[in-house]
């Protein structure tokens, strides 16, 4: 994997986050002020992201935190839980656990909306220089919504990632700071049952190449569940 950044500090977070892919980290100013991610319980070191795995024996209940991603047990809001591997059209949503922190299970209900092809220009203010040459961003907007019991305030919903039209995994930007035209928040204050957010991640493609799908890999759709599972992917 090829690992770039702006800022040391952030090469080894990154590089976890996705590996093999290109990473890049865009800075928009080297003095801006970045707001600190509220503090998280121990537990969540195994994880990359911040996400806790449910701890052994826990309840089948999605909203309870506790679920197996080959089922497809019920959803606690109606219809199911996405199984691992399953693919989505573009619009639809997603219904999975959603766990942060310490025995803080939830559910929501994600879907990648939008995959919206950017100008190379775009880039300029997160001074990337060179490393971005020839490379097309591509601004993946998802929306989330929470569908379970669990106040989700000042979480965050992440792991997505662009997919190239031949199913591989298209280069990632990190953003330090803000970038107004790709806005990747937490969730506000009161994310409670119902609340929905729109939030945005930032990826390239060579000029050649496009970003056409989306890939959702957090906990457990990824290879660090028991068994391992597969990521959701929307097209």
């Amino acid at each position: 994997m090829s690992s770039i950044s702006m800022r040391k500090t952030t090469l080894a977070a990154a590089g976890l986050a996705v590996a093999g892919s290109l990473v890049l980290t865009g800075c928009k100013d080297g003095n801006e002020e970045i707001p600190a991610a509220p503090a998280a319980p121990s537990a969540q070191a195994s994880q990359p992201g911040g996400y806790a795995t449910p701890p052994a024996g826990a309840p089948s209940s999605p909203a309870a935190g506790g679920y197996d991603g080959a089922s497809g047990a019920p959803a606690a809001g109606g219809g199911a839980v996405a199984k691992s591997g399953q693919a989505f059209k573009i619009g639809e949503a997603a219904t999975v656990p959603f766990s942060y922190g310490s025995n803080k299970g939830g559910q929501i209900s994600i879907a990648v909306t939008t995959i919206e092809q950017g100008n190379p220009a775009d880039l300029a203010p997160l001074n990337l220089g060179d490393k971005a040459k020839g490379l097309v961003p591509y601004y993946i907007r998802y929306t989330v919504k929470n569908t379970g019991t669990t106040d989700l305030s000042f979480t965050s919903v992440g792991h997505i990632k662009g997919l190239l039209a031949d199913g591989t995994e298209a280069d990632k930007v990190s953003i330090i700071g803000k970038f107004e035209k790709c806005k990747d928040d937490s969730l506000p204050k009161g994310f409670v049952n119902g609340q929905s957010q729109t939030n945005c991640v930032l990826a390239l493609a060579p000029a050649a190449s496009k970003v056409s799908g989306a890939e959702y890999w957090g906990d457990p759709y990824n290879n660090l569940a028991s068994p391992p599972q597969k990521g959701l992917t929307w097209k």
